[in-house]
């Protein structure tokens, strides 16, 4: 029932209004079913959050995507078979021939580890799932649970309806569905849950001031550092938040316990994770962590000084204390700066550096410049992975100035920060996408609220003017019921319209707190219109970009017939189902490092280099081999012991991301490590990168461009184009007729996407090889014991 809409005189009551004239429900009534319908929008939002991303499984199959996934799907089978135990000490000899990789001490477990819990839980509740499956719809699921971390993230920002709203944004963004479809069983499928499930920590300690909180702080944090390298935006993201409470005068024993604790327990979390160890004390990255918790210190400790003494005293012990903090501070500095001048990049890693300097990766370090989820984003890629959600965030933003709490100026901070990140690499709109939802879920539960409350104030006015009609205008008995005056009748459906804005919105929102004009019902309507044509247009968008965009897997591709039948292009698992099935299992197999893990998960062949990059020089070898001549890149890769090489080329039927395309990446690259390799050679006269006849000399030559366009002059007339014509360059190849000698041409997928050529033993043209064969042949007969010793 309105909480009294007709206001009486201090004598008598008014009467209640019939049951159909207010809201019908007591608050006590309202609450349960509040509780129930927000249960129920919540379960909507997991299983549309969960149901979207299927469209991969639906129109393709329940196959891993991408490339880095297969490590993480390989991995998980080893853990499902050996165990949690020997999966810390797994040794890997099919990678990085003939070094290996330490697997256990080289990866973030948290995803792998939680696929392979999640396994075990359906073995023991004997659910017969292969560990595929659960790898495939692993990202999914924690999607749902993201939304969830999301809702309690924002309603301890700015209370339910915040929270709700987020949620909502957050299910369908594109730009976390790109990460996290069916299939994409890659890190960030766990981690942005993880990411947003410490923030939400984080923020409940702060308004709590809890141990239990800053407990759980602390195993969230741990399990985001167990999940994803981007646990080094967390780490300085809550010191930038702690420093800007202290320098707003916002120093309190809430922020306290939720800083401090985490800090000290965070870096011992952070330590027994292997492929962290003690760079998370002893790297630059967390240095600023460290160097707040000083100040936090400091700034409270002066507090409690202020509180204990009289003004006098306080400035003389404030002057002690500076004085003595100064003196610390500066030695502090004095030997971070000195061990931190020893080091080249000064203490931060090249990914780091690549961050702060988004020249760094392009200058000194090309490999991470050659992925494409390195590159800057481009503007159009906002409003595809984000859609209105970055229009109502600087909206949200600027709600969160009123009123300005500490969990309002964390996700400030959290969303400026993340902005400049995503301005760097492409990757890192998945840090903002988490951001830019809980802005514009901010955003729109105020317009909301504002709305639905002005139709509220006016509902209660019109109910106000309706009940002195009911029950007449005159005064009963001299001091009985009489009619309110206008201006109490208007003051009163404010207050009640006002106490009633957690129904259409969030209770806290700041504009109920002051002066406010409600907008008149024709306008209110209109804009409560306006947002639901906006949201249409948000879902429709984010719906098709998840079925048309990111479902596919690379693995597999399609394509549209004329006659708009569908064309599927399998040639990837075509070519790695031969190499399983028609090389013995210790053959070698050499490619560009992009193909390194499918190539080791599905072929179960030895690599020389994968995906995993952490030997420059390795990888800059296998470049070196790609880019020159024939005969060089044959005894390269001899000497690499490699049987088989395979290319990815795209030409007859127009694949862009073919090897032709990221040949110069394979130049620059083993150019930064070996001098004779120069990018210059590679190009036309006019600094060009061309195929045709004006190519450069060293790609004529090439390796790559010898075992791609092999016999392809060819098959250029089947497709009804001119011989040598390749669809992705639009141009004739420059050399169409040449042989290969000291390669041969073992198999070649259906669409001509993989080619693959076995090593020769010995060239038949080459007569100096020949003969040194020989000799070594009989050095090792001479060398050989008798059978009698």
């Amino acid at each position: 029932m309105p909480d009294s809409a007709v206001v009486a005189t201090s004598t008598a009551k008014a009467p209640p209004s019939p049951k159909g004239q207010g809201s019908g429900l007591t608050d006590d009534e309202r609450k349960p079913l509040s509780k129930v319908m927000l249960g129920t929008c919540l379960l909507c939002i997991c299983v549309l959050a969960s149901s979207v991303r299927l469209f991969s499984v639906i129109k393709y199959e329940s196959v891993i995507h991408e490339f880095d996934p297969y490590f993480n799907y390989r991995v998980t089978q080893f853990l499902t078979n050996e165990g949690f135990y020997n999966t810390w000490n797994f040794f890997d000899s099919f990678t990085w021939y003939p070094l290996g990789r330490v697997v256990g001490g080289t990866m973030y477990p948290g995803l792998i580890f939680t696929a392979g819990a999640i396994w075990n839980l359906l073995q023991w509740l004997h659910i017969p799932v292969h560990v595929q499956e659960v790898c495939v719809f692993t990202a999914p699921l924690f999607s749902a649970f993201c939304a969830l971390a999301t809702y309690f993230f924002m309603k301890e920002v700015r209370g339910p309806g915040a929270g709700l709203a987020s949620a909502a944004f957050i299910s369908v963004v594109p730009s976390y569905i790109s990460r996290s479809v069916a299939g994409s069983y890659d890190l960030e499928a766990v981690a942005i849950f993880a990411l947003v499930l410490v923030f939400f920590l984080y923020v409940k300690t702060l308004n709590t001031g809890s141990l239990a909180w800053a407990t759980g702080l602390f195993f969230g944090y741990l399990y985001m550092v167990a999940s994803w390298g981007g646990y080094s935006f967390i780490v300085n993201l809550l010191p930038i938040h702690c420093l800007a409470c202290i320098v707003f005068g916002r120093a309190s024993t809430n922020l306290y316990i939720a800083y401090a604790p985490f800090v000290i327990l965070g870096a011992l979390a952070a330590m027994n994770i292997p492929v962290i160890g003690f760079n998370a004390v002893l790297m630059s990255e967390h240095f600023a962590s460290f160097f707040v918790f000083g100040i936090l210190h400091a700034a409270l400790a002066i507090q409690y000084i202020q509180k204990m003494l009289p003004p006098r005293a306080y400035e003389a012990a404030k002057r002690a204390v500076l004085g003595f903090g100064a003196t610390i501070g500066a030695v502090l500095v004095l030997i971070v700066v000195t061990y931190v001048t020893a080091s080249p990049t000064f203490g931060w890693t090249g990914r780091s550096l690549s961050l702060l300097d988004p020249t760094y990766a392009s200058k000194y370090i090309p490999i991470i410049a050659s992925v494409s989820e390195h590159q800057p984003p481009t503007w159009s890629m906002y409003f595809t992975d984000l859609h209105i959600a970055i229009l109502l965030a600087p909206a949200g933003a600027l709600a969160c100035f009123s009123p300005l709490t500490d969990a309002s100026l964390f996700l400030i901070l959290y969303g400026v920060t993340a902005v400049y990140f995503s301005g760097v690499m492409v990757r890192l709109m998945l840090v903002l996408a988490p951001a830019a939802c809980c802005l514009a879920g901010l955003a729109l539960s105020e317009m909301l609220s504002y709305l639905c409350t002005s139709l509220e104030t006016e509902r209660q006015e019109k109910l106000a003017s309706a009940i002195p009609a009911a029950s007449g205008t005159s005064t009963i008995g001299g001091g009985g019921v009489s009619a309110p005056s206008p201006a109490a009748t208007k003051k009163a459906a404010k207050a009640a319209a006002r106490r009633g804005v957690a129904i259409a919105g969030d209770s806290s929102a700041s504009w109920s707190m002051s002066s406010w004009t409600p907008l008149p019902k024709d306008v209110a309507i209109g804009g409560l219109f306006f947002i639901f044509i906006l949201l249409s247009s948000y879902y429709k968008h984010s719906v098709y970009v998840s079925g048309e965009m990111y479902s596919a897997p690379s693995i597999v591709l399609q394509s549209r017939n004329p006659d708009g039948s569908v064309k599927v292009f399998d040639d990837f698992r075509e070519a790695y189902a031969w190499l399983r099935y028609n090389t013995h299992p210790d053959a070698k197999v050499a490619s560009w490092w992009d193909y390194g893990y499918q190539t080791t998960a599905m072929s179960n062949r030895t690599v020389i280099v994968d995906n995993n990059t952490w030997n420059n020089t390795h990888i800059a070898t296998v470049g070196r081999a790609m880019c020159s001549p024939e005969k060089k890149a044959w005894e390269i890769f001899k000497s690499l012991d490699v049987e088989y090489v395979f290319v990815v080329f795209g030409g007859f039927i127009g694949y862009p991301s073919d090897d032709v395309n990221k040949f110069l990446w394979m130049v620059r690259i083993a150019g930064g490590v070996f001098p004779d390799v120069r990018e210059s050679d590679f190009l036309d006269e006019d600094g060009q990168y061309r195929v045709d006849k004006s190519m450069g000399a060293g790609l004529r030559d090439s390796l790559m461009y010898r075992l791609s366009y092999y016999k392809f002059a060819d098959v250029g007339p089947m497709m009804g184009g001119p011989r040598g014509f390749d669809r992705v360059r639009n141009v004739e190849i420059g050399l169409q007729d040449f042989e290969l000698e000291y390669f041969d041409e073992v198999y070649t997928t259906q669409s001509w996407m993989v080619r693959i050529y076995r090593l020769k033993d010995v060239p038949n043209t080459d007569a100096g090889l020949r003969n040194l064969a020989v000799g070594r042949a009989k050095d090792k007969r001479i060398r050989a014991p008798s059978p009698s010793a």
